[in-house]
Order: C-alpha cells, then structure tokens, then sequence
C-alpha cells in the first residue's frame, strides 16, 4: 500500500457494566499505535446502568497506517467478505463502516463481527460513492 486513501477514521466501542473496562479499552486498542490515547467518556444506558465509551480519531498518515495494518490482519476469507461488500459498506458521502469482534480484539484477534465500530471517511476526488469504492480498491487496502 503505497498511498492511504482515507481522511480519517473513527473508532469506538462500549464498555456495559458487566465488561471489565480495561478489556474493551485493549480491545479497541489493538488498532491503534502504541503510544494512541483513547478518549474515555462515561453515559448512562436507557435503564440507568453506566457505559463508558471508548473512542479515537486517527488524522495522521502514520497512525493510519497502523490501523490498516490492523484491519489487514482480517482472516482472508473475512477481508473477501468485505471486498465483495464494499459496495454496500462505503456511504454516499464517502465513509467506509466496519464492525470487528470485540472479544477477538481483547484477544489479539481481529474479525469481523460486533462490538467496535470503525469508521474511514474515504479520499475520493470528486466525492462520490464510485470514487470511494474504487480509491479503496486500488490501494489494497483490504
């Protein structure tokens, strides 16, 4: 990958009461540098029970970077499966979503499934769906 195609990307998880915070914070983690703080703000669920949200917003090229060499380690098969959903997965506006397995990244496992939300605002020039989808094949992104 010579070039990363994207602006931004926007990662997030949910820590409930029942999850060790710890854990879901090495989880979202395991996709960012080592030296990435992640922003920690705490909420209230519908019945009254305590969240703590997990978030980070990665700008610059090197930190960018590593989240995609983190997505890259998507088993083969799963980073087939989102190839052929690439269509579906980038917006109108040019943004990228994917949802990783939160328990496999606790583990130092990434795959696809629930838990943390990535989301990679996508340089397309003109910012349209097709140049979106097509900026992210062309790199080899995933």
């Amino acid at each position: 990958m010579s070039s990363v195609p994207l602006h931004y990307v926007d990662l997030r998880a949910f820590s409930y009461v029942t999850e060790d915070e710890q854990r879901v914070a090495t989880a979202l983690g395991s996709l960012l540098p080592e030296e990435f703080d992640l922003e920690r703000t705490e909420s209230t669920g519908h019945h009254g029970d305590p969240i703590v949200v997990f978030s980070a917003r990665v700008e610059e090229t090197a930190a960018l970077r590593s989240v995609l060499d983190g997505l890259g380690e998507l088993p083969a098969a799963e980073r087939e499966t989102v190839a052929a959903e690439l269509d579906e997965r980038v917006t109108e506006d040019c943004t990228l979503f994917l949802s990783l397995d939160k328990q496999a990244a606790a583990g130092g496992e990434i795959r696809l499934g629930e838990g943390l939300t990535v989301r990679a605002k996508i340089e397309a020039y003109p910012a349209k769906h097709e140049r979106a989808v097509d900026a992210i094949e062309t790199a080899g992104v995933l």
